[in-house]
Parts: C-alpha cells; sequence; structure tokens
C-alpha cells in the first residue's frame, strides 16, 4: 500500500476517535502537583476516548482533505468527499469517496477516487482467493483500480475491526490502551486562545524517539468539538522530506463537516462496481515481515 493511500485512508478513521474534554489546572499548585494534575488531566481524555469509541457503531461525514508542502512553495491540494463506517454483524467497513479536486487557487474540479476497507470474502476475481482483510482504490482519472491486501485472514469467531488493522500505520488514540499510547507520544493538552476555540479541545501527540511511528510523523494534533463530542480536525506533520527542518515538513490535514455518530447506514453504501472499460485490477498481497518487497 501506497503511503499517499495510507494516509487517505487511515486519517478518516481519527473522526472516530470519540470526544473529550480539558481541565484547566489552579495556578497555586506547585510544580509537581502541576504535572500530577497533567498526567491525570490526559489520562481522563483517553479514558472518555476508550469509552465512546466502544460505544461506536457507525459514523459518517462530509471530509476535506488537504495535503500541503511548504518545501515546494506551499503547494496544497484540497479534496472533498463523504466518509462512511459500520459495524455489520462481526465485521466492519469503511468507504471514502473523493469527489473533487482543487490544486491551489485553481478552480475546483471533478476527481473522482474511491476507498473501501473490507472482508476480502466481499472481493473476487478469476484465478485468486482474497482472504483477510483488503482495501480496493478506484480511480476514476485514469480508471485503473487497485486490490491492497491489509492482512491475513484471521479467526473467524474473531474477525479483524479495520481500527485495529489501521492502528498497524496510525495510532488509533481511543481504540488503543492508554499505556501503549503513552510508550508512543508525549501527549499533552493546547489551552485554545483564538476566539471561537475554546468550544474544542486541542490534544498534541508528540512522537517520541523510540516511538514505532518515528519514521513516519513528527507530531499529531487533533481537536474535538466538545458539545458533540466528535473530533473536527486532525493535523498531522510527516518526517519527509528527510532533509527538510519541522516546518518544512509535509502537512496532511482532514476536517470532518456535519458528522452523524451512530445513525443507520444502508448497507448498499459499501457495496461497489468496477466499470467495464477499466483494466485489470492491480492485486498486492500482503506483505510479512521479513518478505521482501
Amino acid at each position: 500500500m501506497t503511503k499517499s493511500t495510507i494516509i487517505k485512508v487511515i486519517f478518516i478513521l481519527l473522526c472516530t476517535m470519540g470526544s473529550c474534554w480539558a481541565c484547566g489546572c489552579p495556578k497555586s499548585l506547585d510544580t509537581k502537583q502541576l504535572a500530577e494534575e497533567k498526567v491525570n488531566t490526559v489520562d481522563t481524555v483517553l479514558k472518555q476516548l476508550n469509552k465512546k469509541t466502544s460505544e461506536l457503531m457507525s459514523f459518517q461525514a462530509q471530509i476535506e482533505y488537504r495535503f500541503i508542502q511548504p518545501s515546494l512553495f506551499g503547494s496544497e491540494t484540497l479534496q472533498k468527499g463523504v466518509f462512511y463506517y459500520a459495524k455489520l454483524g462481526k465485521k466492519s467497513k469503511l468507504r471514502l469517496n473523493f469527489k473533487t479536486s482543487q490544486i491551489e487557487d485553481e478552480e475546483e474540479e471533478k476527481y473522482v477516487e474511491e476507498y473501501i476497507v473490507l472482508d476480502g470474502t466481499g472481493l473476487s476475481h478469476p484465478g485468486h482467493q482474497f482472504k483477510g482483510m483488503w482495501a480496493v482504490k478506484i480511480d476514476y482519472e485514469i480508471e485503473a483500480v487497485k486490490y491492497i491486501q491489509l492482512a491475513d485472514a484471521s479467526d473467524p469467531n474473531k474477525p479483524i475491526d479495520v481500527f485495529d488493522l489501521i492502528n498497524k500505520y496510525f495510532p488509533m488514540v481511543g481504540f488503543s490502551r492508554i499505556e501503549d499510547i503513552k510508550k508512543q507520544f508525549e501527549i499533552t493538552l493546547v489551552e485554545q486562545k483564538k476566539t471561537g476555540s475554546e468550544d474544542f479541545t486541542q490534544v498534541h501527540l508528540k512522537v517520541k524517539p523510540n516511538s514505532v511511528y518515528k519514521d513516519n510523523y513528527v507530531y499529531i494534533d487533533f481537536w474535538i468539538d466538545k458539545k458533540l463530542g466528535l473530533p473536527a480536525k486532525v493535523v498531522a506533520v510527516s518526517t519527509e522530506p528527510a532533509t527538510e527542518p519541522v516546518e518544512q515538513k509535509d502537512i496532511s490535514e482532514i476536517k470532518f463537516l456535519w458528522p452523524k455518530l451512530n445513525k443507520k447506514i444502508d448497507k448498499k453504501v459499501f457495496d461497489f462496481k468496477i466499470p467495464k472499460d477499466f483494466g485489470e485490477p492491480e492485486i498486492v498481497p500482503f506483505k510479512k515481515k521479513g518478505e521482501q518487497k
């Protein structure tokens, strides 16, 4: 799975991180007390996230994905679309439909690109057996389809949830154990100073030097709408380009608009059909650790 594909899919998954809130620390507390209060507050936030996500059955929202490259004169690309996630029995599915694209100040254009993450039993192609979890990418611009295996087949009685799967590529705060998240990041709550920003809680995740994410991200921020208890925005700073300072690293930003939580989603939303004039799908099997690419 290419890095661009991973980023576009896994970033959207963050919209299910759930609710969180922040508590202010009294100025009269000494340094030790402040540190303890800070830890307790972060723990509370993470526990709230875990509770919210454990109740999640479905999520859908309009999304805006902005990719910024400061090292290339601030080049920006904005894609807009719709995101769906649902638990269907013992299985779960995810779908992301991008509908338009806009490069910097140019006019917005139609650009259809779709991503579906599902169990391989939902796929078929002559001569192939699709076991485990797969991602399907359908690019209508170049009329191409790609099937990417994300994980081997699991125990049929304990199927892989898409969030458990994506956690291998991106820190799924709210779905991961608090102890695991703390091992990977320095976690802080950021005070909101701008007018209107008090309606949001900002969580800052700074990647630790020995983190499993150290080769992919410098830090990640997300903002939670306090009223809805849902993420409103996520910003992640990449480690690329490797030779550039932090302020020149690539930035991915996702905004979640008009979200709907635990509302019924028609199963047909996750159905898809490859246009007849498209070429044969490119099939990319899962590579286990240690195998040559």
